[in-house]
């Protein structure tokens, strides 16, 4: 929002310096963001009088004149056109700095003739963007006299940043009543007429609205006016405009610009003559087309509210007005419209068309509604004495359609809520004076303070709005500082158990080289159809882009779309990880936190190591590694073979597809829970996502895992056993569809105090063994403790061993 200083002291009687007003408007929360005064750079310029203007003795273009500047008479060097005996122009003397030209002058010879100075055109000034020559200032101008002062340029700028709740802050008005009230001054009392109508209105107004649609224009008024004559705009007015960087562009219009930036108050006039009937405000039809003022056709729907007449639409409903009902040099009767419109259906209708124009702007952010007769009176006020005069216009009755009562806000403070809400104590009498400084009614009864808000302030609702508006207005620098007290010197986590789970198993991961990614929560759901079943729930009404339409029930996707895009790009050996939520329902419970792992190419090569590529066991070593991070007994997980069904962890409301390898892919479950996922993605993905490079995946489900158990210092004392650690071998034969794994915790289980590791180190299927069955080569490492084996010992300890594995259905081989 921009505005003047001198426009400001129109409602504000103040003697405050600039400096001052800035400092104390953002104060009270109206930042100002500049202050600009062209007064500044223009303060060396005087007034001149040309007193005689030859023809340069050595070139055709150029003048020599002989200027009065008051104190003395220069002479100058001058090439434009129109420097001529007797003109009054703008003067720069040696020293002085052109900001539109960007040079700073001196005294120099042209083409052998000394100039002492410089005549300025408007360019040169910045006051103009063409200049055809040197200013031209009318026969009155004091030669001598500062030009900025006579022009009236020393006149501020101000542009502050305004928050969207305060709209009545879009009008110079506002901000002159918030500086009041912050004692910057008095504002000054608006001058009203009501107009004596001389006529009925020919044009009526018809709110066509359904019951669904009548908030969009709750109330219209209107007004029409005869006699007018639509030129240019005073003087002042257009001045007022072109200290904001508006453009002047004819009296009418210069009016409802005015008004939407003196008063925060969109209106429009339309061309009388070019009305069919009365106005009809109403919803667009479907596929009806308007030429907005800015002369571009927009196509309507029935989201659009339009002012129309009897047979098509002609404005915009608080966004534009249209070129056909425009009005122009010719026009003599007008029909003047003030209306309220919907913030949030103007704002999605200016979303929709791509418009973004002063009244939009105001509109979607709510106008006063209770402003609007009012309005209507200075509105007319200013096109009488801006276009003929009231011996040439006449003007109609108000035109009223809708409800004109503005709805009622109020609330009671407690006068201590100050204190104790906003930690200022502020006396009850000062309370009172700045909520009616600001525009409220105040009532005191029985101590409580009944508060009733203004129509332009929409935003205030409740107790706590007043309590603010008290403090602003007071200052917030003046609210003590006051220190937290502390409940205990004993600091408590600030991580709840799954977020410590997330953060242990996040730095495990990126210990073995995995890169952290964050995807989005949505994806195509073609793509999510290919892993798991889509819940009705989970898909989104208005995606942000059209390809990411459902919630994630699994990361997987997102990540190994990831890997493709690095693929294209020459990455081809990727490891990446993220840990986020995955979503089976829309509701609270349907929410699980997972981390997902994929690994794609080879693994990382070693001098030691021959390259190859990830296969299955890397997957399983990553899911192991990401469970053991937060202290799963991965020592008792049993491992199974994965398989569409029910998506784990329990209580899910969908299937998941086969998106593993068959036989290259497993379960780690603890009980009935599924703690992860592991193994290579299925050929029919990797075709899908185009990857032509081995692929595999880790998912593990953080919500199912067991609670960390407290187990007292980090790390652990060192058992560093006295004696030394004893290996044996044993290879058995069992049935090919029989785990590695199962024949490990057998064997474990045979001397929980006495084994310290079971190791499978060969599996053989060949010659000496029977169809269907294969050789499991086993290292058993024993720790003693307390007394060294013997024979007799470790015949023993083979014995149970082997009877172990005997339960299993394995046997010694021989």
């Amino acid at each position: 929002m921009k505005f003047t200083l001198s426009w400001l002291k129109t409602h504000l009687d103040t003697s405050v310096s600039v400096d001052a007003l800035s400092a104390k408007l953002t104060d009270i929360g109206l930042e100002v963001e500049g202050v600009h005064n062209p007064g500044q750079a223009l303060a060396p310029f005087v007034i001149a009088q040309i007193v005689t203007a030859e023809q340069h003795p050595n070139a055709d273009r150029l003048r020599v004149c002989q200027v009065n500047i008051g104190k003395e008479t220069v002479q100058v060097v001058c090439g434009a056109p129109n420097a001529r005996a007797g003109l009054k122009t703008v003067f720069g003397a040696p020293g002085t700095f052109v900001p539109g030209a960007n040079i700073t002058l001196k005294i120099s010879k042209i083409r052998d003739v000394e100039s002492r100075g410089m005549l300025c055109s408007g360019k040169e000034l910045q006051l103009s963007a063409e200049s055809d020559g040197i200013m031209e200032l009318p026969a009155d101008a004091p030669v001598g006299g500062s030009f900025v002062d006579y022009a009236g340029l020393n006149d501020p700028q101000f542009e502050i940043k305004l928050t969207p709740n305060r709209a009545d802050c879009n009008g110079v008005r506002g901000i002159a009543r918030d500086a009041a009230a912050a004692g910057l001054g008095t504002l000054k009392p608006l001058a009203i007429k009501q107009q004596k109508p001389t006529f009925k209105s020919a044009i009526g107004v018809n709110l066509a609205l359904s019951d669904k649609d009548k908030v969009a224009c709750p109330l219209f008024i209107g007004r029409m006016i005869k006699g007018v004559k639509n030129g240019p705009s005073p003087k002042w007015l257009q001045d007022r405009l072109t200290s904001i960087g508006l453009k002047p562009i004819s009296a009418l219009v210069d009016i409802t610009n005015f008004m939407a930036f003196d008063h925060a108050r969109p209106l429009h006039v339309f061309d009388a003559s070019k009305l069919k009937g009365n106005i009809q405000v109403r919803v667009a039809k479907a596929g009806e087309k308007i030429t907005a003022l800015n002369e571009k056709e927009y196509t309507l729907d029935e989201t659009i509210t339009v002012i129309a007449d009897d047979e098509k639409a002609h404005a915009i409903a608080g966004i534009m007005g249209g070129l056909e009902s425009g009005c122009s040099d010719a026009t003599t009767d007008v029909f003047l419209e003030c209306a309220y419109f919907d913030p949030a259906r103007t704002t999605l209708a200016g979303r929709k068309l791509g418009i973004i124009s002063d009244a939009r702007y105001r509109f979607e952010r709510g106008v006063d509604i209770g402003f609007m007769r009012d309005a209507t009176e200075l509105a007319t006020q200013l096109i009488i004495e801006c276009c003929g005069g009231p011996e040439n216009v006449t003007v109609s009755e108000l035109v009223i359609a809708g409800n004109e009562a503005a709805p009622k806000r109020a609330t009671t403070l407690r006068p201590d809520r100050c204190k104790t809400l906003g930690g200022l104590d502020v006396p009850v009498a000062e309370q009172k004076q700045i909520l009616q400084a600001l525009g409220c009614t105040v009532n005191s009864v029985s101590g409580i303070i009944d508060v009733a808000f203004p129509s332009w302030r929409p935003d205030l609702s409740m107790e706590a709005d007043c309590v603010e508006e008290i403090l602003r207005i007071k200052g917030y620098s003046n609210i003590p500082a006051t220190s937290l007290v502390r409940p205990s010197s004993l600091t408590v986590s600030a991580f709840s158990a799954p977020q410590k789970k997330a953060a242990m198993m996040r730095r495990a991961l990126a210990a073995r080289g995995l890169l952290e990614t964050v995807t989005w929560s949505f994806m195509p759901s073609v793509v999510a159809q290919q892993f798991i079943s889509i819940h009705p729930s989970l898909v989104i009404k208005n995606p942000i882009n059209v390809e990411l339409d459902v919630l994630r029930s699994t990361i997987l996707p997102n990540l190994i779309a990831s890997a493709e895009r690095n693929s294209y790009r020459g990455f081809n050996d990727v490891a990446l990880f993220e840990i986020g939520p995955i979503y089976k329902s829309a509701k609270a419970e349907g929410q699980q936190l997972c981390a997902a792992i994929v690994r794609m190419g080879n693994m990382p090569r070693s001098w030691n190591v021959k390259e190859r590529a990830v296969d299955v066991f890397d997957a399983k070593a990553d899911a192991l590694a990401a469970l053991e991070a937060v202290k799963a007994p991965t020592g008792n997980l049993q491992i199974e073979p994965f398989s569409a069904g029910p998506v784990a962890p329990q209580g899910a409301e969908a299937s998941r597809q086969q998106y593993f390898h068959p036989g290259r892919s497993g379960v780690l479950r603890l009980g009935p829970s599924v703690l992860a996922h592991f193994g290579e993605i299925h050929p029919r993905l990797l075709k899908l996502f185009g990857i032509p490079h081995p692929l595999v995946s880790v998912e593990v489900f953080l919500d199912a895992l067991p609670a960390i158990k407290d187990t007292g210092p980090a790390k652990p004392l060192a058992d560093l056993p006295d004696l030394q650690a004893v290996q044996r071998d044993y290879a058995f034969i069992l049935a090919r569809d029989v785990a590695a794994d199962k024949l490990i915790k057998a064997i474990r289980a045979a001397d929980k105090d006495l084994i310290a590791n079971v190791e499978l180190f060969d599996v053989y299927e060949g010659k000496g063994v029977q169809e269907g069955h294969k050789s499991l080569a086993v290292s058993v490492t024993l720790q003693p403790r307390g007394k060294t084996l013997t024979d007799a010992d470790l015949d023993a300890f083979s014995a149970k061993v082997i009877a172990a594995a005997q339960k299993i259905g394995a046997s010694l081989r021989s």
